[in-house]
C-alpha cells in the first residue's frame, strides 16, 4: 500500500476514482463481526421463539441486499455487479453474541471490500432492528475486513491477533 489516500484528487477535492484502466480480475473480499446480547435475547433467537420470525433468516437475506446496495449508501463506491455473496450467522453461546461472516466475489475492475463489509454491518444491525423490543444494550464489535484477493495489489490477510 502506497499511503495515499485515493478518493481525492490534486486539489484536495472528494472524487470517485476512475478504475477504466484498471483489468479484470475475479475479486473476493471477507469480512466479519460480532453482536453481543443478553443471553435471554440469544436464546429467543437460538430456539426461533422471537415474535418476529427467523430473526437469522431475515438478517442473512439482508445482509446480502446490503451488500448489493453498497453504491446506494458508500457515496464514492463504484457499482459492481456482483456474482456471490455468501452469508454466515453463528450463534456463540459462551459470549453471548451471534458471529456473521461475509464472502462476498464479483469479476471487475475494482474490489468488494466494501459490499463485504456492509453486509456484516447491515445483517447485525437488522438483528439489532429485530431484537431491541426486548434487549436495547445489543453492541456490535469486531467489524473488518479478514482478507481480499484479485486486482492489481493481490491477496491481503489481517494478521492473526
Amino acid at each position: 500500500m502506497d499511503g495515499k489516500l485515493t478518493h481525492f484528487n490534486a486539489s484536495g477535492d472528494a472524487h470517485m476514482v476512475d478504475v477504466g484502466a484498471k483489468n479484470v480480475t475475479q475479486r473476493e473480499a471477507v469480512a466479519e463481526g460480532r453482536i453481543f446480547m443478553d443471553p435471554k435475547t440469544l436464546e429467543l433467537i437460538i430456539q426461533g421463539g422471537h415474535k418476529k420470525g427467523d430473526v437469522l433468516g431475515i438478517a442473512r437475506v439482508a445482509g446480502i441486499m446490503g451488500a448489493k446496495k453498497t453504491p446506494d449508501l458508500i457515496p464514492l463506491s463504484h457499482p459492481i455487479s456482483i456474482t456471490g455473496v455468501d452469508l454466515d450467522l453463528t450463534p456463540e453461546p459462551d459470549s453471548n453474541a451471534v458471529h456473521c461472516r461475509a464472502a462476498v466475489r464479483c469479476v471487475g475492475q475494482t474490489g468488494v471490500e466494501m459490499e463485504a463489509l456492509t453486509a456484516v454491518q447491515i445483517a447485525l444491525l437488522t438483528i439489532y432492528d429485530m431484537c431491541k423490543a426486548v434487549d436495547r444494550g445489543m453492541v456490535m464489535q469486531d467489524i473488518g475486513l479478514l482478507e481480499k484477493s484479485g486486482g492489481k495489489s493481490g491477496t491481503w490477510r489481517r494478521a492473526a491477533s
